[in-house]
């Protein structure tokens, strides 16, 4: 429930200009090359960003600072921006055990009005914490520009860098009992190289209605389909929205389909029993009759409460007979990410993974004035690297590094994160069993 509760005050507290202070903290800049505006810089900034961050910690350490006192704030970040000299902040992460422990929000102590005068809405930029993590994530001021599962850097009174839907403390390790002062280190990755996925945003728009998608089949109005990728046993594994929650209008149609592909077991991965019950006519499903696992998570795929579901899912899978069906609400997004790791697993090469996950938002969106259109590939693109971003951030956290996932043994490699949840060897193998 807290993780509802953080995202509605995280939210709540956003302003869109006008950004103030939030302590007097005095902070360091790095001096390096900064390269600003224009769309077109954007090579050469990345490329010197992506330099500037294969340097080791003593070479971060060793660079020549910048000191600014809290009284000096404004006007030395104007000279600093008028000799186009920024391209890296350092700052501690603020010692409040309610953000980090409870809503697992880690904020950072650097005002957020002198931050907007270094980056802007929709950079990439590289967040370090020594000793923890580095990822890439985006700069925003709102929840509603990232997709489930994503890293970002949420800028409103204060700067936090956040998980969507998930803690990001805890992604990082950072933990009760850690000593303080726990060191950032912020540096541009990319100017603007976010933006197109904000853009993306505006084409997500749906309706619940079947008359609004004239040139989608049944099965694809209801995002119902068997799982096809290699190593995938034909008729083993589907996907779909959730075939018993009314609110989207599809679970009728998912239901009925389930029924027609003699679906034996369901992986429920957004609800609880108690609640799914509650549904309108939920006894009289097709659903209602079969094996069931009810696991009632947030999608929040770094996250511990994730991976125990998923480990619990999956045996629950091993333990029962197929065919499985794995849904959601949407069976989008934690639907999306659990199905990439089955198919991962049995051997699908990146491109089947990205072509299966993309195919959910092809069914939902775009809708204008109660029509569907076809999502501009340029967006279709974008979408394709969402679940490939949330593999790597998963992996990488339980010590699997996919990062060259073009090359890397994909299926080996998923089973090492599986091992590494609490799954053993053996259940891997009948898992395998059960799907091939």
């Amino acid at each position: 429930m807290h993780q509802y509760i953080k995202l509605f005050l995280l939210t709540a507290c956003l302003a869109c200009g006008g950004l103030v202070a939030c302590d007097d903290s005095g902070y360091s800049v790095d001096s390096g090359e900064f390269v600003s505006g224009e769309i077109s810089s954007v090579a050469e900034s990345s490329s010197s960003s992506e330099k500037n961050l294969s340097s080791s910690e003593e070479d971060l350490s060793s660079s020549s600072e910048t000191e600014i006192s809290s009284s000096e704030q404004v006007s030395s970040s104007s000279e600093a921006l008028s000799s186009s000299s920024i391209v890296t902040i350092r700052t501690t992460v603020t010692e409040d055990s309610l953000e980090l422990f409870y809503f697992g929000s880690v904020k950072l102590d650097f005002p957020a009005d002198s931050f907007m005068t270094m980056f802007e809405y929709g950079d990439m930029i590289t967040v370090m914490i020594p000793g923890y993590d580095t990822v890439d994530v985006p700069v925003v001021n709102s929840f509603g520009y990232v997709t489930v599962g994503e890293y970002l850097l949420l800028v409103g009174e204060s700067l936090s860098l956040e998980v969507s839907y998930g803690e990001a403390a805890e992604a990082f390790g950072i933990v009760p009992g850690v000593e303080f002062p726990i060191e950032v280190i912020i540096q541009m990755k990319e100017k603007y190289g976010y933006r197109g996925y904000m853009a993306m945003h505006s084409y997500l728009s749906m309706a619940y209605e079947i008359e609004a998608y004239p040139d989608l089949t049944v099965e694809q109005f209801a995002n119902f389909r068997m799982v096809k990728t290699t190593g995938m046993g034909d008729g083993k594994l589907y996907r779909s929205s959730s075939p018993v929650n009314p609110s989207l209008g599809r679970n009728t149609y998912s239901d009925s389909l389930a029924k027609v592909a003699g679906v034996a077991t369901f992986v429920n991965l957004a609800d609880a029993e108690s609640y799914a019950q509650t549904y309108k006519n939920f006894a009289n499903s097709y659903y209602a009759s079969q094996n069931v696992v009810y696991l009632e998570l947030q999608p929040s795929f770094v996250n511990t409460q994730y991976k125990v579901g998923l480990a619990k899912g999956l045996r629950y899978m091993i333990e029962h007979e197929g065919p499985y069906l794995l849904h959601c609400t949407y069976g989008m997004d934690r639907t999306g990410f659990t199905i990439a790791i089955l198919e991962a697993l049995m051997g699908a090469k990146p491109d089947e993974i990205r072509e299966d996950y993309v195919t959910s938002y092809k069914n939902f969106f775009s809708v204008f004035d109660n029509v569907q259109e076809a999502l501009p590939q340029q967006q279709v693109e974008l979408i394709k690297e969402l679940v490939i971003t949330n593999l790597k951030h998963s992996f990488k956290i339980q010590g699997v590094d996919i990062s060259d996932i073009e090359n890397v043994n994909l299926a080996d490699a998923t089973e090492k994160y599986l091992l590494s949840i609490g799954m053993e060897k053996s259940e891997i193998e009948a898992l395998r069993n059960r799907l091939k």
